[in-house]
């Protein structure tokens, strides 16, 4: 039951929720998620002393805005724990099944994506990790941010009909990941910054893995 948004920030962040007691693993997640911020806090002024092209507010801006869509998938994918299928998550898919935009979406979730929970469950959960780090930390931002947008457009279409459901949430979900990928938002005070200027390593260069990460961040 959410009380107000700073008592439950509190709560998100102490790994008092719900969520974190019913995961089984609500330490784990409470030391990941305080680990990931203090390194994307170290990681922007990092970038920021060493670059003064990225001392703007449109770079901080950024910065806060990315770092804040990754808290957001890092507290949505808590809720898919405990494995094989969380109580919550099943509750989350079974809609899809009735409430789909499309017949052919509907078929798909109630003949492939139900029977195979045990196997969706851990997928969807790793799927969001990856876009928390990816976000938090400002690595492989633009990739991951297709990844995002997919994503979500499977919930868009997928809740459509939902009376309870507010399509434009996801429509704006959309967008926002969007905004990160034309703009290039990893190397705003992120890591995709760092390593575009690290002089040394496997992604510096003209290397195979240098080319591929240079054409994907």
């Amino acid at each position: 039951m959410r009380v107000n948004p700073f008592v439950d920030a509190w709560l998100f962040v102490s790994g008092n929720t719900d969520e974190h007691r019913a995961s089984g693993v609500g330490w784990l997640l409470t030391a990941l998620f305080l680990a990931l911020i203090a390194a994307s806090i170290w990681i922007a002024w990092t970038n920021w002393r060493r670059d003064p092209a990225q001392r703007t507010r449109e770079h901080v801006a950024t910065w806060f805005m990315r770092v804040m869509i990754g808290v957001m998938f890092f507290q949505g994918s808590i809720w898919k724990l405990p494995f094989p299928v969380a109580g919550g998550f099943a509750a989350a898919t079974r809609p899809i099944a009735e409430h789909a935009a499309f017949a052919f979406h509907r078929w798909i979730a109630e003949h492939v994506f139900l029977p195979l929970l045990p196997l969706l469950d851990p997928l969807v959960y790793l799927t969001e990790l990856s876009l928390a780090v990816a976000f938090i930390l400002g690595v492989l931002v633009r990739p991951m941010a297709v990844i995002g947008m997919l994503f979500v457009a499977q919930l868009w279409l997928g809740l459509y009909r939902q009376p309870e459901e507010w399509p434009w949430l996801y429509v704006f979900l959309i967008f926002v990941q969007g905004f990160f990928f034309v703009t290039h938002a990893g190397k705003s005070l992120g890591l995709d910054g760092l390593i575009a200027r690290t002089q040394g390593g496997p992604l510096a260069g003209d290397g195979f893995l240098a080319r591929a990460y240079r054409r994907l961040a």
